[in-house]
Protein backbone atom coordinates (compact mmCIF):
# COMPACT_ATOMS: atom_id res chain seq x y z
CA UNK A 1 0.00 0.00 0.00
CA UNK A 2 1.24 3.74 -0.65
CA UNK A 3 2.09 5.16 2.78
CA UNK A 4 1.65 8.77 1.32
CA UNK A 5 -2.33 8.29 1.88
CA UNK A 6 -3.65 9.95 4.21
CA UNK A 7 -5.97 12.54 5.33
CA UNK A 8 -8.74 10.23 6.78
CA UNK A 9 -12.59 11.14 7.99
CA UNK A 10 -14.50 9.02 10.02
CA UNK A 11 -17.86 7.19 9.23
CA UNK A 12 -19.04 5.61 11.75
CA UNK A 13 -17.89 1.68 11.39
CA UNK A 14 -15.49 1.58 8.58
CA UNK A 15 -13.31 4.60 7.68
CA UNK A 16 -11.85 4.75 4.35
CA UNK A 17 -8.10 6.56 5.49
CA UNK A 18 -7.57 7.31 1.54
CA UNK A 19 -7.38 10.62 0.21
CA UNK A 20 -7.83 9.84 -3.98
CA UNK A 21 -5.65 12.92 -4.85
CA UNK A 22 -3.01 11.61 -2.63
CA UNK A 23 -3.15 8.16 -3.87
CA UNK A 24 -2.53 8.10 -7.24
CA UNK A 25 -1.14 5.02 -8.00
CA UNK A 26 -2.38 2.48 -4.95
CA UNK A 27 -2.38 -1.26 -6.11
CA UNK A 28 -6.26 -1.92 -6.99
CA UNK A 29 -6.00 -5.18 -4.46
CA UNK A 30 -5.01 -2.88 -1.16
CA UNK A 31 -7.23 -2.45 1.62
CA UNK A 32 -8.72 0.47 1.72
CA UNK A 33 -11.55 0.40 4.68
CA UNK A 34 -10.46 -0.19 8.37
CA UNK A 35 -13.19 -2.16 10.67
CA UNK A 36 -12.81 0.10 13.51
CA UNK A 37 -15.21 -2.37 15.24
CA UNK A 38 -13.06 -5.58 14.68
CA UNK A 39 -9.50 -3.87 16.09
CA UNK A 40 -12.03 -2.60 19.42
CA UNK A 41 -12.91 -6.70 19.25
CA UNK A 42 -9.70 -7.65 19.39
CA UNK A 43 -8.18 -4.68 21.75
CA UNK A 44 -11.09 -6.09 24.37
CA UNK A 45 -9.96 -9.33 23.81
CA UNK A 46 -6.92 -8.45 25.59
CA UNK A 47 -7.85 -5.32 27.69
CA UNK A 48 -6.51 -6.69 31.21
CA UNK A 49 -3.07 -7.80 30.33
CA UNK A 50 -2.11 -5.32 27.65
CA UNK A 51 -3.51 -2.29 29.86
CA UNK A 52 -1.57 -3.36 32.80
CA UNK A 53 1.52 -3.89 30.42
CA UNK A 54 1.32 -0.31 29.21
CA UNK A 55 0.81 1.32 32.25
CA UNK A 56 3.62 -0.55 34.34
CA UNK A 57 6.31 0.51 31.04
CA UNK A 58 8.03 3.34 32.08
CA UNK A 59 9.64 4.21 29.08
CA UNK A 60 12.79 3.78 30.54
CA UNK A 61 14.39 2.59 27.60
CA UNK A 62 16.43 -0.05 29.49
CA UNK A 63 15.08 -2.31 27.27
CA UNK A 64 17.61 -0.76 24.73
CA UNK A 65 20.16 -2.02 24.86
CA UNK A 66 18.84 -5.85 24.88
CA UNK A 67 17.65 -4.88 20.87
CA UNK A 68 20.28 -5.54 18.20
CA UNK A 69 18.59 -3.42 16.06
CA UNK A 70 18.18 -0.76 18.55
CA UNK A 71 22.49 -1.00 18.61
CA UNK A 72 22.84 -1.40 14.86
CA UNK A 73 21.05 1.65 14.37
CA UNK A 74 23.60 4.45 16.17
CA UNK A 75 20.67 4.20 18.84
CA UNK A 76 18.11 5.37 16.63
CA UNK A 77 14.97 5.92 19.00
CA UNK A 78 12.95 4.54 16.62
CA UNK A 79 13.91 0.97 17.23
CA UNK A 80 14.00 1.05 21.70
CA UNK A 81 11.04 -1.47 22.38
CA UNK A 82 9.29 -0.15 24.54
CA UNK A 83 8.86 3.29 21.72
CA UNK A 84 7.76 0.86 19.43
CA UNK A 85 4.99 -0.81 21.76
CA UNK A 86 3.54 2.43 22.91
CA UNK A 87 3.41 4.15 19.45
CA UNK A 88 1.53 1.04 18.12
CA UNK A 89 0.02 -0.97 20.77
CA UNK A 90 -0.47 1.87 23.40
CA UNK A 91 -1.37 4.35 20.22
CA UNK A 92 -4.57 1.49 19.11
CA UNK A 93 -5.45 1.19 23.05
CA UNK A 94 -5.16 5.19 23.97
CA UNK A 95 -7.50 5.89 20.72
CA UNK A 96 -9.74 2.75 21.65
CA UNK A 97 -9.06 1.57 18.23
CA UNK A 98 -10.04 4.73 16.67
CA UNK A 99 -7.14 5.40 14.10
CA UNK A 100 -7.02 5.89 10.41
CA UNK A 101 -4.89 3.74 7.59
CA UNK A 102 -2.53 6.05 7.85
CA UNK A 103 -2.00 5.78 11.83
CA UNK A 104 -1.94 1.96 11.04
CA UNK A 105 0.51 2.63 7.96
CA UNK A 106 2.78 4.28 10.24
CA UNK A 107 2.39 1.40 13.01
CA UNK A 108 3.58 -1.00 10.34
CA UNK A 109 6.71 0.64 9.78
CA UNK A 110 7.56 0.45 13.64
CA UNK A 111 6.49 -3.49 14.06
CA UNK A 112 7.48 -4.62 10.95
CA UNK A 113 10.34 -2.63 9.37
CA UNK A 114 12.30 -1.97 12.71
CA UNK A 115 11.80 -5.77 14.82
CA UNK A 116 12.13 -9.08 13.68
CA UNK A 117 10.23 -10.44 16.55
CA UNK A 118 13.57 -11.96 18.20
CA UNK A 119 12.05 -12.13 21.33
CA UNK A 120 15.83 -10.71 22.94
CA UNK A 121 14.19 -7.36 24.40
CA UNK A 122 14.03 -7.58 28.04
CA UNK A 123 12.06 -5.71 30.58
CA UNK A 124 13.50 -4.76 33.80
CA UNK A 125 9.53 -4.17 34.89
CA UNK A 126 8.79 -8.12 33.29
CA UNK A 127 6.73 -6.49 30.88
CA UNK A 128 6.43 -9.27 28.00
CA UNK A 129 7.59 -6.65 24.93
CA UNK A 130 7.09 -9.40 22.28
CA UNK A 131 3.83 -10.64 22.90
CA UNK A 132 2.91 -6.88 22.70
CA UNK A 133 4.16 -6.53 19.48
CA UNK A 134 3.35 -9.66 18.19
CA UNK A 135 -0.36 -8.69 19.01
CA UNK A 136 -0.25 -5.56 17.21
CA UNK A 137 0.94 -7.35 14.26
CA UNK A 138 -2.10 -9.13 14.98
CA UNK A 139 -4.45 -6.47 15.16
CA UNK A 140 -2.90 -4.77 11.52
CA UNK A 141 -3.22 -8.29 9.89
CA UNK A 142 -6.79 -8.53 10.67
CA UNK A 143 -7.21 -5.01 8.63
CA UNK A 144 -4.96 -6.31 5.86
CA UNK A 145 -2.00 -4.50 6.32
CA UNK A 146 1.15 -6.98 6.55
CA UNK A 147 4.78 -6.78 6.33
CA UNK A 148 8.07 -7.89 6.65
CA UNK A 149 11.44 -7.57 7.74
CA UNK A 150 13.50 -6.13 4.85
CA UNK A 151 16.72 -7.01 5.26
CA UNK A 152 15.72 -10.73 6.10
CA UNK A 153 15.10 -10.76 2.57
CA UNK A 154 18.28 -9.27 1.18
CA UNK A 155 16.71 -5.45 0.38
CA UNK A 156 18.40 -2.60 0.69
CA UNK A 157 16.91 0.27 2.69
CA UNK A 158 16.57 1.58 -0.84
CA UNK A 159 14.97 -1.13 -2.22
CA UNK A 160 12.63 -1.61 0.95
CA UNK A 161 11.74 2.54 0.99
CA UNK A 162 10.98 2.13 -3.23
CA UNK A 163 8.66 -0.66 -2.60
CA UNK A 164 6.55 0.95 -0.03
CA UNK A 165 6.09 4.42 -1.77
CA UNK A 166 5.62 2.90 -4.80
CA UNK A 167 8.37 4.54 -6.91
CA UNK A 168 9.76 3.26 -9.91
CA UNK A 169 13.30 1.60 -10.61
CA UNK A 170 15.77 4.45 -11.51
CA UNK A 171 18.00 1.87 -13.19
CA UNK A 172 15.89 2.08 -15.86
CA UNK A 173 15.29 -1.48 -16.24
CA UNK A 174 11.81 -3.04 -16.40
CA UNK A 175 12.05 -6.50 -14.71
CA UNK A 176 8.56 -7.24 -15.90
CA UNK A 177 9.94 -7.15 -19.60
CA UNK A 178 12.81 -9.93 -19.20
CA UNK A 179 12.52 -12.88 -22.03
Amino acid sequence: MNSACGGAAESGQHETGVNPEKCKQMPEDAQTTIDLNQIREMLKQKKGRMKLCLSTCAGCSLCAESCFLFRNHNGDPRYVPSYKVLKSLGTLYKKRGKVSLAQLEEMRELIWRNCVLCERCSCPFGIDIPNMIAFARSILRSQGIDGVYPHSLGATEEDYRRSMTGTPDVTGEDSSESE
